[in-house]
């Protein structure tokens, strides 16, 4: 079944209108909700294939999902340099808003990358206890920000330029400017934002599927992230983490497919669900 594309109408400072793709509940029993937070700049154009594919296999299992194309991002209003973090936690409420009065049961938060920060910030905003699926988390936005100001590095590299990389541009949002870094004009507005973002944990968080990718034979949680689950773990949030085999999808040259992650997604999703 095809998803439902529609606007949906921002009230907030930025207004406008957020595109949005619903994956209607299918089967005899509605089992909850999801709204996908999609990752940071060229990496939400190479995982819409895998937003896609899962979002339907989650339909198949029961659960309504939303798509959403934050401020100045996919067929949403205004442009890149018009986004805010504060807007884009925003826009996360918003849509949660809009699914809670259409689908009943459990509602998750799903990001991928930036869009884990992402989900865990709207988390503490939406005012009701929530679930996550994280996708391969970004841990620091600040991090997140200094790698994708290092594109810049590689496109004066290639240009023959030499404007001073990542650290220029960093002085230049720090003074108020607005960037350009891989066709994308970043304003300091959402820089700023980014950089002061963590994986912070939220009382109202219920339950946490943590959920990351791995070419490796072996492959295991990083310290980072063992760290991380063990502390929502500790705190009294049901916490479970897996590795599965497949590609970066969110940054190959080619769209990817990785089977082993929707199915480990949709198992997830079902399994937590059962523990109430």
């Amino acid at each position: 079944m095809a998803p439902e594309a529609f606007f949906l109408q921002a009230d907030d400072f930025a207004g406008g209108q957020r595109f949005c793709l619903f994956h209607r509940p299918l089967g005899p029993v509605v089992k909850g909700g999801l709204v996908f937070l999609h990752p940071f700049a060229e990496e939400m154009n190479k995982s819409r294939r895998m937003a896609a594919l899962q979002s339907r296999a989650l339909a198949l299992a029961g659960y309504g999902v939303l798509q959403i194309d934050l401020l100045g991002c996919g067929d949403s209003s205004g442009g890149f340099s018009d986004a805010t973090w504060d807007g884009w936690i925003e826009d996360a409420v918003l849509a949660w808003r809009w699914l809670r009065a259409r689908v009943e049961g459990p509602l998750w938060l799903w990001g991928l990358r930036v869009g884990c920060l992402l989900a865990t910030a709207a988390a503490m905003r939406v005012g009701e206890r929530s679930r996550l699926l994280l996708w391969q988390p970004v841990t620091s936005g600040k991090q997140a920000l200094q790698q994708f100001l290092r594109l810049s590095v590689a496109g004066e590299l290639m240009s023959g330029k030499d404007e001073g990389g990542a650290g220029a541009l960093k002085a230049r949002l720090a003074a108020g400017t607005t960037v350009e870094v891989a066709g994308y004009r970043l304003a300091p507005s959402l820089a700023g934002g980014l950089e002061q973002a963590e994986l912070t944990y939220s009382a109202l968080v219920e339950q946490l599927a943590w959920l990351e990718l791995s070419t490796r034979d072996e492959p295991s949680l990083g310290a980072t992230s063992l760290r991380t689950v063990e502390r929502w773990k500790a705190a009294g949030c049901v916490s479970r983490a897996q590795v599965v085999p497949g590609p970066a999808f969110w940054q190959t040259s080619e769209i990817e497919e990785v089977p082993a992650l929707l199915t480990a997604s949709v198992d997830a999703v079902l399994r937590e669900s059962a523990v109430n």
